[in-house]
């Protein structure tokens, strides 16, 4: 079994790119409204 900080020590970082889309506040509106959206088709869709 490997030792969890070697792994931890492995793993891929995020891109410079990656960090500013997360840190985006319009990336961030856009993405939330965008997932609430689909609840929203998932919830009427459903047979209730």
């Amino acid at each position: 079994m490997e030792n969890a900080d070697e792994v931890i020590a492995r793993a891929l970082l995020p891109t410079p790119e990656t960090l500013r889309g997360r840190k985006n506040l319009l990336l961030q509106s856009w993405r939330f409204i965008a997932i609430n959206i689909r609840m929203v088709k998932m919830i009427f869709k459903g047979d209730h």
